[in-house]
């Protein structure tokens, strides 16, 4: 699988470039599904998904122009038959995963199987902004976030820090942001210096592009590697 692990989307023309060229073809000619899911667990959840799936966000996925876009809704997979969606994830050249809750996010991805599935996309392109970035990485640097929105008496917490694993890396968003003070170099600094992979610290002009196994920083803005 490729991957584009973005901060905040698709928010200049060099990210914009690395995703065309990951597709391999114009993204008016591709087909994505958009994946909502992690945003549903914070309190604006139902609006904030509505401009997702619309395109109206601030910085939009499903409003490149795309030849068509699907609504992969996770929560739903468990309960229908996998016929039913399976053939249509594989027949996506992108699926656009959303940002929110990184722990809601992985915990769906396991349930409905789309972890499992992901690793046999070939030529599918993973879009992934914020949470949606993080959760293919080894680590959640959201952990403590996220555990905010975890129900009382849910177990789902015990594996709050655990993401996918699906890249060797982990990443750690919106670098400097000034409305997350945990965002400052030295904060993530002091995070990663307890992970045992690289850490990749990306400001919302910046994003990873994985290919092939190759691992290489497409940005117009600020980032940072911390090694183990």
């Amino acid at each position: 699988m490729k991957f584009l692990l973005t901060s905040a989307g698709i928010t200049n023309q060099s990210i914009a470039g690395a995703l065309t060229g990951l597709l391999g073809k114009p993204i008016q000619d591709c087909r994505a599904l958009v994946i909502p899911t992690a945003i549903y667990s914070f309190p604006d959840g139902a609006e904030q998904a509505w401009r997702a799936i619309s395109g109206t966000a601030e910085n939009p996925l499903c409003g490149l122009g795309w030849k068509s876009v699907g609504v992969l809704e996770l929560t739903a997979l468990p309960t229908i038959r996998q016929e039913s969606w399976m053939p249509v994830v594989r027949g996506a050249d992108a699926l656009l995963v959303w940002g929110g809750d990184v722990l809601y996010l992985s915990h769906w991805m396991r349930r409905s199987g789309l972890a499992e599935l992901l690793p046999t996309l070939e030529r599918t392109v993973y879009v992934g902004m914020s949470a949606g970035s993080i959760a293919v990485t080894p680590h959640n640097c959201d952990a403590e976030f996220d555990l905010q929105f975890v129900p009382q008496g849910d177990g789902r917490g015990a594996e709050a820090e655990r993401g996918l694993g699906l890249v060797d890396f982990t990443v750690y968003p919106h670098l400097g942001n000034p409305d997350m003070p945990d965002t400052t170099e030295e904060n993530i600094g002091r995070w990663a210096a307890g992970i045992p992979v690289p850490t990749y610290a990306i400001d919302d002009q910046t994003a990873i592009r994985v290919d092939a196994g190759r691992v290489d920083v497409v940005s117009e803005g600020t980032w940072r590697l911390f090694t183990p």
